[in-house]
């Protein structure tokens, strides 16, 4: 997911096998010392913390880790929950999100890149000046574009924010393939 984002991830990360994992990680692993620190290819300034929290996720394990993203000057992350967040954890993510952009994913909705299935066409997110481009190419003001729910599935996964706009390329029958632009709402 980070590399779909663009963040930079070598390969040996990707394909490491569960015997290099063990290694690297030891054979019992504390989520909590799990730990993902990673830089965008195209802008260095960009980094995304992933965290991995033991057990039920409340608002002081959000706390803590908006503090960790706060004293390291990092402003984007993601916690990878084993359970749904507490109440108050939600209500204490909407706050830090306030500041710092801090996505919640539980592991289920991970264990399978959803990106890569039959059905789901292929999406790009498209650069400021590509949207800009794409906007005046046609003539459009991006209001004018059918909307993605920053909550869909694929958005979330690529981590699109609003006002974002996601280029998604479909097969056709009668052309090789189509080009749609959604705007994330």
């Amino acid at each position: 997911m980070l590399r779909d984002r663009g963040y930079s991830v070598d390969d040996s990360e990707i394909n490491m096998t569960r015997q290099q994992f063990t290694q690297h990680f030891g054979e019992r692993i504390k989520r909590d010392e799990l730990f993902i620190h990673k830089v965008k290819e195209q802008d260095s300034s960009d980094q995304i913390y992933v965290f991995f929290p033991e057990g039920q996720v409340g608002a002081g394990v959000v706390k803590n880790l908006a503090q960790r993203l706060k004293g390291d000057n990092i402003f984007s992350a993601i916690v990878v929950a084993q359970n749904r967040l507490t109440a108050q954890a939600k209500h204490g993510v909407e706050e830090v999100n306030k500041l710092i952009r801090m996505e919640v994913f539980e592991e289920k909705e991970l264990v399978v890149n959803i990106t890569e299935h039959v059905l789901v066409p292929k999406h790009v997110v498209l650069s400021n000046d590509e949207k800009k481009e794409m906007l005046k190419k046609y003539g459009l003001k991006d209001l004018q574009l059918p909307q993605i729910l920053v909550r869909d599935p694929v958005a979330k996964y690529y981590g699109l924010k609003r006002g974002q706009v996601v280029k998604i390329i479909r097969e056709s029958m009668t052309a090789d393939e189509y080009e749609t632009y959604r705007l994330a709402v």
